[in-house]
């Protein structure tokens, strides 16, 4: 295990896990702030990842992460939208 998976490892610790606990928690505004959030370090994991393992197929996959948790994101908000 070299240093990029140990960040990695830290910041899935340090970062998705209070997201998880905040969209699970709180309101649904801060359940979109956490999902953003989450989508956003989760592509961050995943460019760890690839520097750790020298795979250029999972900075492919963080690209594609960061689009769709945009687009997970509006779905989301849409959703809401029609609750209130």
């Amino acid at each position: 295990m070299n240093a990029w998976v140990l960040a990695a490892i830290v910041l899935v610790l340090g970062g998705i896990v209070p997201c998880l606990l905040v969209s699970l928690r709180g309101s649904a505004m801060e359940g979109l702030v956490a999902l953003e959030l989450g989508g956003v370090i989760s592509a961050l994991v995943f460019l760890l990842l690839a520097e750790g393992f020298q795979r250029q197929s999972f900075v492919d996959l963080a690209l594609m992460l960061a689009v769709l948790s945009f687009v997970g994101a509006l779905a989301f908000v849409r959703y809401v939208e029609r609750e209130i």
